[in-house]
């Protein structure tokens, strides 16, 4: 299976994070979802076979089931300029035209259960980015509430977990209260449409623009694996991490290294590890009827 590791197109850079390459087409981007993928924010050496075409049709799907709550890059079905159709068989299934905006540097965070970074931090204070949680929670617990746990967006390095407050400083505090309200909207859609499916959203990441008249539109991606935690709902059970459907399967691995440090250069992944985690994405797909 061929694995597309990087594009080199003959676009200006918009970007390139670290799974997407996005270029710049003028009022309008060409977002490519590479087979890459990070953990811990290090992209690591190998990629996942079939990785990006999972990718952008689990965010293609879901932009579409939430575009009711908020605009999307989607919107006015977006056409393929004439300078990239040349290109669009080599980028089929993984290529996307859209809107082009102005990414804001927040990745709006939304948590229903305590695992990851927020289950470290409330073993540590109770709280969770300023988010005084109840006492005598449980890895996995769900909370009470869905809660709004920004970050900052980082292109090279760790993004940082930040509260609300915070947040408000950098993007004002109007702006902050509908990141705020929009993620928790699309957190419950998610988490409803999940539900029926036997899965438990416990946590996902959106990113937001605006566009070039100052309208807020999601962005990016959206509760795909690998932006968002999932869990086999039949396998939950607070006290211990469930089986999941995300590349938490890989970040498990990975902590099982005891020589590396989390930080460039990655350490390389063996081939059931890899497949692994291409069986997860596949699988998450199958079950909202995607097909790649």
């Amino acid at each position: 299976m061929s694995i597309l590791l990087s594009t080199d197109l003959p676009f200006p850079v918009f970007r390139r994070g670290k799974v997407r390459d996005v270029y710049d087409l003028g009022k309008q981007l060409l977002i490519v979802a590479s087979d890459r993928i990070s953990a811990f924010d290090c992209v690591m050496p190998e990629g996942i076979p079939d990785k990006g075409r999972i990718l952008t049709a689990v965010a293609s799907y879901w932009m579409a089931a939430t575009e009711d709550l908020v605009p999307n890059h989607f919107r006015g079905n977006q056409t393929w300029p004439e300078a990239v159709v040349p290109y669009r068989d080599a980028l089929a299934g993984r290529a996307v035209v859209v809107e082009k905006t102005r990414p804001l540097p927040i990745e709006c965070v939304v948590r229903g259960y305590l695992a990851g970074s927020g289950w470290k931090e409330y073993q540590a204070n109770g709280m969770v980015c300023g988010v005084p949680l109840p006492a005598g929670l449980k890895l996995a617990d769900r909370l009470p509430e869905p809660i709004f746990t920004p970050s900052t967006k980082a292109e090279e390095g760790h993004d940082e977990n930040i509260s609300f407050d915070r947040m408000a400083d950098i993007v004002g505090q109007g702006l902050a209260g509908k990141l705020r309200d929009l993620s928790l909207a699309l957190y419950r859609r998610g988490a409803e449409l999940a539900a029926q499916r036997g899965i438990l959203l416990a946590d996902t990441k959106f990113e937001f623009g605006l566009s070039e008249a100052g309208e807020l539109i999601l962005i990016d991606e959206a509760l795909t694996p690998d932006s968002s935690r999932y869990w086999l709902a039949d396998r939950w059970a607070p006290g211990k991490n469930p089986p999941s459907l995300d590349k938490q399967f890989l970040r498990d691995y990975l902590e099982t290294l005891v020589d590396w440090d989390k930080q460039p250069p990655a350490p390389h992944l063996p081939g059931e590890v890899i497949e692994g985690v291409r069986a997860r994405y596949l699988d998450l797909a199958s079950r909202f009827g995607i097909q790649v």
